[in-house]
């Protein structure tokens, strides 16, 4: 249980740091849930999926244990992103 708690805030933190930096460089606010969803986790689901098994055995087979890091993930994306926006209506230019 402790992993657990460990890597769904090592994905929160990690997520948030890659999308505050992209939301710098490119200017964006949302971009990092954007590509969180349509990039990450289809890419996860492919490199989980089984052929010898049905669709929904497939998703069925995942757990807490696989879900739970996975919305650490898109909360720290969130969260990138409304940071980036308070800044931005604070007055901060750079960001």
């Amino acid at each position: 249980m402790l992993q657990l708690i460990v890597v769904t805030m090592l994905f929160l933190v990690m997520i948030f740091g890659i999308g505050f930096i992209l939301n710098m460089l490119l200017k964006t606010t949302w971009f990092p849930i954007y590509l969180f969803v349509i990039v990450l986790l289809p890419l996860a689901i492919w490199w989980t999926w089984d052929d010898s098994k049905s669709t929904l055995d497939n998703f069925t087979a995942f757990s807490y244990v696989d879900i739970l890091p996975v919305i650490g993930g898109f909360i720290g994306a969130y969260v990138s992103g409304a940071a980036i926006r308070a800044l931005r209506r604070g007055g901060y230019k750079m960001f």
